[in-house]
């Protein structure tokens, strides 16, 4: 071979000649093997939540060969650090070379979108967003071939990210993302980067990256990559150095993550924000053979967290302090907590006319032994406002229907002040009407009545905010449905029997 097949420029010029495209051999190799025939990879797994009542949030990553992509994701990924992300690369779906293929491999398109398994990807990313676990193949980047018995586990999550050069191809691949990323950089040090990693990483020699860069990935480049740009949510340009655009689609992630379809029907319905500690807290509660002890201790942290941003939704005045340093002046918003009056909803039977109504524990001679389980919402309250005043609605529940009230004690300037309005479960909305629709003709106005509440069934979310559009609703976390028994599912039973202790 001539002495200047080791200059840069021969090699790129060479490369120029003609080739193949992935399999549109017509012929000349033999066909591959279809996806029903390959490894057992596409088998899915049973999910370990199918109850999980939002999708995840699939993102698409595109963009050159080494522009940065993987570093984009994972900067996201770090970001998500409370949700659970997997992370999906278009890598792992190279159809295996055949034997007559690896023979010529060197003239092999691995950057045209007939190389890749699109069927399968399609049924993977199908599978984890209807709640499904997957094994995704292993792909050996010198062998060219997958890996027979060797899969990754990936199981259901709140986030998907869909990495590679082609992922925005398949429009069927398209309809199923939720975000759209292009990582824009430089063709100059995509080329670098490229030669970087494939001679250290893949245990290619310098002339074989090049050439492959020329024949086949420059061309694919300008006729698939670059024209799959205009399908691009957000362009990112210069990839993971634009920390500024990373920030902002985290933040967009964030604010999807917790945005419960309901809440995109009626705005005035806001769902705290799920982490971790959160969904362990609310996996705990719920499980009927948690202790009594540990019942009430992670129910009021629950609570307080959803005081605390009921709380958020008050008025406020700045007010200007000087620190301690007697230097730096700050402006602090302070709510007026002591002016506000929180409500209990206590839905019961009626109690001993004879006995002053306490709304504590009822011994089991007066009538039933029954809790007002809107009390179990008052330490957290008092914890963060401590003076607040405390007034007492009680409505007698039967079923769907028969709501009566039974006992009401208000201040006589309610009419002036807001309300948080507190009961740890919202189910069919009826008993919730019935307080709200006291409070305002007590002179409260719609506006000011902020209902606060542990789970929420969807039908008394319906049933509320149709009737008071203005209230605002505070909720940890909304459950499935109802059911037959007008009970919340998958719920948490009784919750003022399980919290004060009289469900035996």
């Amino acid at each position: 071979m001539p002495e200047e097949t080791n200059c840069i420029d021969y090699v790129m010029e060479k490369a120029s000649g003609p080739h193949f495209s992935g399999l549109r051999l017509d012929g000349l190799l033999s066909s591959p093997p279809s996806s029903s025939t390959a490894s057992p990879s596409h088998r899915s797994a049973s999910a370990s939540d199918s109850n999980a009542p939002t999708q995840p949030f699939v993102i698409g990553v595109s963009g050159g060969t080494a522009s940065g992509k993987t570093t984009v994701c994972d900067m996201i990924i770090q970001q998500l650090h409370d949700h659970r992300v997997v992370l999906i690369n278009q890598d792992s779906f190279y159809r295996g070379l055949t034997a007559e293929e690896s023979k010529r491999v060197h003239e092999y398109n691995f950057d045209h979108p007939d190389a890749f398994d699109t069927e399968q990807l399609l049924d993977c990313v199908q599978k984890l967003r209807s709640g499904h676990s997957y094994q995704v193949p292993f792909y050996d980047f010198k062998s060219h071939r997958r890996c027979s018995d060797t899969f990754r586990q990936v199981n259901v999550s709140d986030v998907i990210i869909l990495e590679g050069i082609l992922v925005f191809h398949d429009q069927r691949v398209r309809n199923l993302m939720n975000m759209k990323i292009f990582v824009d950089t430089d063709a100059d040090v995509r080329l670098a980067r490229r030669i970087r990693r494939d001679t250290v990483e893949r245990g290619r020699d310098i002339n074989s990256v090049l050439e492959q860069y020329a024949k086949f990935v420059k061309p694919a480049f300008d006729d698939f990559v670059l024209p799959s740009k205009k399908y691009a949510d957000v362009i990112i340009p210069r990839g993971g150095d634009n920390h500024v655009a990373i920030d902002l689609i985290v933040q967009h992630i964030h604010t999807k993550l917790g945005q419960h379809d309901l809440c995109k029907i009626y705005p005035n319905v806001y769902v705290i924000q799920s982490t971790f500690q959160i969904r362990g807290m609310h996996t705990l509660i719920r499980d009927k053979e948690i202790s009594k002890h540990d019942f009430v201790f992670y129910s009021d942290r629950l609570i307080r967290l959803v005081v605390e941003h009921g709380l958020g939704h008050l008025p406020f005045t700045e007010k200007q302090v000087v620190t301690p340093t007697g230097v730096d002046r700050h402006t602090l918003a302070l709510t007026f907590a002591r002016n506000y009056v929180e409500y209990l909803l206590s839905e019961g039977e009626p109690p001993d006319p004879d006995v002053e109504p306490q709304y504590r524990y009822i011994s089991a001679n007066q009538y039933l032994s029954v809790i007002y389980s809107g009390e179990s919402m008052e330490n957290a309250l008092r914890a963060c406002c401590k003076g607040i005043k405390i007034g007492k609605i009680l409505i007698h529940r039967d079923g769907d229907n028969g709501k009566q009230l039974i006992y009401e004690k208000l201040p006589k300037d309610i009419s002036e002040r807001h309300v948080l309005l507190l009961d740890p479960v919202l189910a069919t909305g009826n008993s919730a009407n019935q307080a709200i629709e006291l409070l305002i003709q007590k002179g409260v106005p719609e506006s000011h009545i902020i209902f606060l509440n542990l789970i929420s069934a969807p039908e008394g979310i319906h049933c509320v905010c149709k009737r008071f559009p203005s209230l605002k609703i505070v909720t940890s976390e909304i459950d499935v449905a109802l059911n037959g028994e007008f009970r919340v599912i998958p719920g948490m039973g009784e919750f003022g029997d399980r919290y004060f202790g009289t469900d035996d």
